[in-house]
């Protein structure tokens, strides 16, 4: 059953996305070559933390860390390691906090030191269909507008793998609510889109093939054919008009921009 939300806690829920969105800038800042995923982990969750929050993820149906951190190939929720990142890797990292009883959820992709022109664009390509989605979660509309939104921006126009085991989401007092966004479908399907619902819009999108498998750890999800994936997530309110994004990659991007170990795909 979808969940509409008065005014009041829709701004509980932006100030949930914000820490999100500040802790996703914080690590923008510090991330490097040589740093593991696990110590990021460990700066998230004592980030979130430090400012009256609760990593939402950690012992979400049993999975062990405060943040996922997917690399390269990985699509999502990959497990932080002790392994070092390198130049040239592609860092998907999606955080969750609960602050006043309310869920932020949102991720960013980022690229250490140099990007393949194919890498560059992937990423490119990706974050522009958030947006192109995005365009769409307005009062009215139906989910399938959004999912088209997405899968005509990377698969149909670019080539891309849109993952389909793997949606998007409405989001609230629970991680995870009705209704699902996938990133493909048909326009003018599915339910239609109600004023005051709050969505994770999520693309996740692959360099190659739609195909994907999961680790034995039962959460670790790859591309079977081993090339890169890329995910990037906001919060969103329907709206009349326009979608009202309660997230916010400004503080991100810019950080992104000042830290020199980080390749800007723009």
């Amino acid at each position: 059953m979808t969940i509409i939300k008065t005014d009041e806690q829709i701004e509980l829920m932006r100030k949930s996305a914000l820490l999100v969105s500040s802790t996703l800038s914080e690590v923008a800042k510090i991330l490097k070559p040589g740093m593991t995923t696990l110590f990021l982990d460990e700066f998230i969750g004592n980030y979130i933390k430090d400012n009256n929050g609760i990593p939402s993820f950690l012992n979400y149906h049993g999975y062990p860390f405060n943040s996922c951190i997917s690399v390269n190939d990985v699509v999502v929720h990959g497990f932080p390691n002790n392994n070092e990142l390198k130049s040239g890797d592609i860092i998907s990292i999606d955080v969750g906090v609960i602050l006043n009883k309310w869920h932020g959820d949102h991720a960013y992709t980022f690229v250490l030191g140099e990007a393949e022109d194919d890498v560059q664009q992937l990423v490119r390509i990706t974050k522009q269909s958030l947006y192109k989605g995005i365009e769409k979660a307005v009062t009215g509309n139906r989910i399938g507008d959004i999912a088209f939104a997405i899968q005509e921006h990377t698969e149909i126009k670019n080539g891309y793998g849109v993952v389909r085991e793997l949606v998007g989401h409405g989001l609230g007092q629970s991680l995870h609510e009705d209704p699902q966004v996938p990133n493909y479908g048909k326009r003018g399907s599915g339910p239609k889109l109600k004023e005051r619902i709050v969505i994770a819009i999520e693309p996740m999108i692959n360099m190659g093939s739609k195909n994907v498998f999961t680790e034995k750890d039962g959460w670790t999800v790859r591309t079977k054919d081993g090339k890169p994936s890329v995910h990037f997530e906001h919060d969103v309110c329907v709206r009349k008009d326009k979608a009202d994004i309660l997230s916010d990659y400004t503080p991100i991007e810019e950080a992104e921009k000042n830290n020199a170990n980080l390749f800007v795909c723009e």
